[in-house]
């Protein structure tokens, strides 16, 4: 019955209608609930706390193939993440032409695999590069010969192994290349309506530029979803930072150095030094009780007196240069 009103609560409100104090048309809009239109063929599986994650996963990424690349192609190489997004795989298909550079890559231990696309213009340069010439694109795209097939797998297989290192924090993977496509058709790994996350990086190789997607598939990384969130990854990268640094401690108390000792120096005539024979005596500018210089690679770090341990030559460190001493 508390919902039924009195009649002077009916009073009260058409007397605040007749004055304008409410408005009937407010309390409709009021009233009305916000619907957010769904699409049903295209679901919401990646949310923008994975793509963010998967950006900074392919930041890492990005920033070993600009350190590793130049090795092989002697040209300066900058790479970076424009972009991702998630969409259907037929839409990312269809949006490829041909030729295309599609190196199709095993995720192992997740299932199924992953796309990686390179710009033709950006292989082209690879290959250039890889041949000799100064790394030019070609003016109009054409198929590749195989020769030039062979090299860019070389070059997509360098690319595929530098992920390694950025999923770590995520899952350890062994991506391995199962082949190269040319044909968009060729390169069917899932079903068409299939959500994938594509993440686009710009890249440029001196002068030239081009782009490099990787097209993740929604169902490869289906069990790991619940660890692809910016908490957990920088929680994990604080852990192995931890272990890593130990790690390079003990690397480097493992580490082998040249080490040597100028026991003097001289100089003497090129005439001289034409008619020396076993037996000729060279005089050095160090006495026998001078200290001699120890060099560890080419920095002098220590002064020595010469003598022997057991049957071999030796010096006895008698002090340590530091860094300003000279």
């Amino acid at each position: 019955m508390s919902e039924v009103l009195s009649q002077s609560e009916i009073d009260n409100l058409l007397a605040a209608f007749s004055t304008g104090e409410l408005d009937v048309e407010q309390m409709q809009e009021k009233d009305e609930k916000q619907v957010k239109d769904y699409d049903f063929k295209r679901p919401a599986k990646f949310s923008k706390e994975h793509l963010r994650t998967l950006e900074i996963i392919y930041e890492h990424y990005g920033r070993l193939v600009s350190t590793n690349l130049p090795v092989y192609l002697r040209k300066n190489v900058q790479i970076g993440v424009a972009s991702s997004e998630t969409v259907t795989f037929s839409e990312f298909t269809n949006a490829l032409s041909t030729p295309s550079i599609l190196g199709i890559v095993s995720f192992a231990p997740l299932a199924g695999n992953i796309i990686i696309e390179l710009s033709t213009n950006i292989g082209f340069a690879m290959i250039d590069r890889m041949l000799g010439g100064s790394g030019e694109p070609l003016d109009k795209a054409r198929d590749f010969s195989e020769i030039e097939r062979s090299i860019i797998e070389k070059m997509m297989v360098i690319c595929m192994q530098l992920m390694r290192d950025p999923w770590k924090n995520v899952v350890d993977i062994n991506p391995m290349m199962e082949r190269i496509e040319t044909n968009p058709q060729f390169a069917q790994i899932i079903s068409p309506s299939d959500m994938i996350a594509i993440v686009t990086l710009n890249i440029k190789i001196g002068e030239v530029d081009g782009l490099m997607n990787v097209c993740l598939p929604y169902f490869t990384l289906e069990n790991i979803m619940d660890k692809l969130n910016t908490k957990y990854w920088f929680s994990t990268m604080q852990e192995t930072n931890e272990n890593y640094n130990e790690y390079i401690e003990i690397l480097l108390n493992r580490a082998v150095v040249p080490i040597k000792t100028i026991l003097g120096r001289s100089v003497i005539s090129v005439n001289d030094f034409i008619g020396l024979q076993r037996g000729d005596i060279i005089k050095l500018d160090t006495k026998t009780d001078s200290e001699l210089d120890v060099f560890v690679g080419n920095i002098k770090k220590f002064t020595a007196l010469p003598g022997s341990s057991t049957d071999k030559y030796a010096v006895r460190v008698t002090s340590v240069v530091r860094e300003g001493d000279e």
